[in-house]
């Protein structure tokens, strides 16, 4: 074998493996996500072999064969387990379900103090974020709610006291239009500010 090509094919080969390693599954949900009748099916798989153990979403419709094919393979919408390595610093974010109700995949997160949701709706031949809702507190006497439905644009964000302490409660509301609306396969999870 030439001296140029055998590190081509080694690294060819280190490449493949690495999208092998999603070997875990995590989640299996079933629902009709297209409104074709069908019943599709959305699961969560891990590769436990990396440092950092992502996560990959993949998304199947159903076909009138019987059969399913892939619609959407992404390692990007769910945070990894371990983003700064099994003995590295924890973030607090952590992986908690997926569900389909009436059409729409919910990605749920937790936080130490809290937890968020993406929403995901097919329309327009892709996966759009339509929804995003945040609950969470400051750890200082205050828990706040976060509802942004990103179809119409509008956006609250809510807080209230809670234990002792009397704060004010306060309520903002406001109309954001995002678009185009975020697509499933290239979302990542709080790269803006807004969700």
């Amino acid at each position: 074998m030439p001296k140029f090509i055998f590190p081509f094919v080694f690294l060819f080969s280190v490449m493949l493996s690495a999208q092998n390693n999603f070997t875990k599954e995590i989640t299996k949900v079933k629902g009709d996500l297209n409104k074709d009748g069908l019943i599709d099916y959305v699961q969560v798989l891990q590769d436990t072999i990396s440092e950092t153990a992502p996560y990959k979403l993949e998304i199947y419709f159903a076909e009138t064969n019987g059969t399913f094919k892939k619609i959407i393979s992404t390692i990007k919408a769910i945070d990894q387990q371990f983003p700064e390595g099994r003995n590295g610093y924890y973030n607090g974010n952590s992986f908690y379900e997926i569900t389909i109700i009436k059409g729409i995949l919910s990605i749920h997160n937790e936080l130490i103090r809290g937890n968020f949701e993406h929403k995901f709706r097919y329309q327009n031949g892709n996966f759009e974020l339509i929804g995003f809702s945040q609950v969470y507190s400051d750890g200082q006497g205050t828990m706040g709610m976060i509802d942004f439905n990103l179809s119409t644009g509008i956006r609250i964000k809510t807080t209230e006291p809670y234990g002792e302490d009397d704060f004010p409660k306060t309520k903002n509301q406001t109309k954001m239009m995002i678009r185009p609306l975020p697509k499933l396969q290239d979302f990542t999870p709080f790269k803006t500010e807004y969700y």
